[in-house]
């Protein structure tokens, strides 16, 4: 949860909560969520899960309960972090129920990690990093640079 934390901005949110329980509205059953976005102003909301399945994309059954525990939970959405991905029916259920996909690299860490949302791409680095093409970088504090190797 630290790394979207970090970017919760860029996600629509205040902030980024860890693990903690909610109460279903509809059912009144108690649901322990991997984490939790606040939107902003307080204003709801968002389930976040992490798969790190690493042979296979995440299915509809899995993005079904994801589904179910929004609606039950009166959430505005949900965010679903994984390495692969979404298959086809999982890739559906997340679009109508408004659940967005970051795609994280398996191996990352609070110091090295790389994942993309909304066609942009985060990279933390703590070893040296060579760069071939042009890329933007993007602070923390939202300050932009462009940087150009020497060629």
């Amino acid at each position: 949860m630290y790394l979207l934390d970090q970017v919760a901005a860029k996600l629509d949110l205040d902030r980024v909560e860890d693990k903690q329980k909610v109460i279903g509205e509809r059912s009144g059953t108690e649901w322990e969520i991997e984490g939790k976005g606040v939107k902003v102003g307080d204003e709801g909301f968002v389930i976040i899960e992490c798969r790190r399945y690493t042979t296979s994309k995440l299915k509809q059954e899995a993005m079904g309960g994801l589904a179910y525990r929004i609606i039950d939970t009166g959430a505005a959405g949900g965010i679903i972090v994984s390495p692969l991905g979404l298959q086809e029916g999982a890739a559906k259920v997340a679009e109508a129920e408004n659940i967005r996909t970051v795609h994280m690299d398996e191996n990352s860490t609070r110091t090295d990690y790389m994942f993309n949302f909304l066609n942009e791409v985060f990279v933390g680095v703590s070893d040296t990093v060579r760069v071939t093409e042009t890329v933007t970088i993007t602070r923390a504090d939202g300050t932009q640079e462009m940087y150009t190797p020497d060629g």
